[in-house]
């Protein structure tokens, strides 16, 4: 495999999943009807709110200017609001929803969970956006990865994701923004230059209005134009920053694709083809998923201390139970039984979605691994003991996953 001239870092293949526009995605999973409208997702517009701000603006509310980060009152000047009862059309008013982290979150560990299975090496950066670390995997078959990838988040998270594929961070994360919404950009080692050769400069990280401007009245129209230059004539004019534009403007990244910290919880999750009521396919799910997330624990080294379900409904209503111990456990019997236990309320359920989540990670002890190390007084160490605690409550909507 070729690498670029001047790169000493070892081979890569990374991968940068962004979601399309995910809060008016999530906005659009809980109401269907808002597909194809002009949606805004933001604080104050509500009535007797005078100042907020624009969180996400879907395609089709960027066609009036509306744009994230904009103010409130700037965004409802280019795209007002539409009234209830008002069917508008022709499209000309938007329809404005409030900002629901809890919601955006719990489908944010959806796509996670896709990720986790995707690949070993997972760095979270936010939200709606991580790099993976693909191994070894070989050029000839990374289209192919990526396709499947997208599916799989499609399928069981509800919302579209953008990807780029590239040898290093940089393009990758360039790649996955050139073809939005729902693209698949792969970018091969021979042709990293030749890709973001025509790159606008604003496009590239770190480049604001002030810089795009003093990079235009030095010449500068795209990364081809200052991978051309000679990298003494940036670092003049920018400092450090010219240097670290003038590396990727030619792809000449080193870092590798490393998690941030300890993860707070491992999850799996796993959809049915149509929504069910048979309680034993039920518990066969569950079961399974039991394993799975205790399997993941064990690899990272992982105690835990809060045991959780999570229950879908049509159409997209999500329910989460959890139980929780005073001290960290390594014991997937536990898991399992607790994680039935749990799914006994919705035994009667049509249920779309399961999932077994496992929080309150604890990494510094290896030895407490049982519930049985941390006495029992009631059936299975649960009912009557005051060392465990059920957090239920029946929630309408999507709720965070904990």
């Amino acid at each position: 495999m070729a690498r670029l001239p001047g790169i000493d870092a070892p081979e890569q293949v990374v991968c940068h999943v962004d979601m399309d526009c995910f809060y008016a995605a999530c906005e659009r999973l809980r109401d269907p009807t808002l597909d194809g409208e002009p949606l805004v997702v933001g604080m104050g517009y509500e009535t007797g709110e005078t100042h907020g701000a624009v969180a996400t603006a879907s395609y089709e509310a960027r066609e009036y200017g509306v744009e994230s980060a904009m103010s409130i009152t700037e965004a409802l000047e280019r795209l007002p609001r539409r009234g209830e009862g008002d069917t508008d059309m022709d499209g000309s008013n938007g329809v404005y929803r409030s900002v629901d982290m809890d919601f955006y979150k719990a489908v944010s560990e959806d796509v996670r969970s896709v990720l986790s299975r995707a690949a070993e090496t997972v760095r979270n950066v936010s939200i709606d956006e991580a790099y993976l670390d693909l191994g070894d995997l070989e050029w000839s078959e990374v289209t192919a990865f990526g396709r499947s990838l997208k599916r799989e988040i499609e399928a069981d998270a509800g919302v579209v994701a953008s990807v780029g594929i590239a040898p290093d961070m940089t393009t990758a994360k360039l790649a996955s923004d050139a073809d939005k919404p729902d693209g698949l950009v792969v970018v091969e080692p021979d042709d990293v230059r030749s890709f973001l050769a025509p790159i606008p400069i604003d496009e590239l990280h770190g480049v604001g209005p002030v810089t795009a401007s003093n990079l235009r009245e030095l010449g500068f129209e795209t990364a081809g134009d200052i991978a051309a230059a000679e990298e003494s004539v940036l670092v003049d004019a920018f400092g450090k920053r010219g240097r670290d534009l003038y590396a990727q403007a030619r792809g000449e990244d080193d870092r590798t694709v490393e998690p941030k910290g300890d993860p707070k919880s491992v999850s799996s999750e796993s959809a049915f083809v149509e929504a069910i009521e048979d309680a034993a396919r039920k518990r066969e799910r569950i079961e399974a998923l039991a394993a799975d997330a205790s399997e993941r624990a064990t690899a990272k080294n992982a105690l835990y201390r809060t045991i959780g379900i999570k229950v879908v409904e049509p159409p997209f209503d999500v329910h989460t139970r959890s139980q929780s111990l005073s001290g960290p456990v390594d014991d997937p019997e536990l898991v399992e039984r607790t994680a039935v236990e749990l799914l006994t309320e919705f035994e009667a359920d049509r249920v779309r979605k399961l999932g077994v989540r496992l929080s309150n990670l604890s990494f510094d002890d290896r030895e407490q691994a049982t519930i049985a190390e941390w006495g029992t007084d009631g059936e299975n160490g649960r009912e009557g003991d005051p060392r465990w605690t059920r957090t239920s409550g029946r929630q309408a909507r999507l709720s965070r996953f904990e």
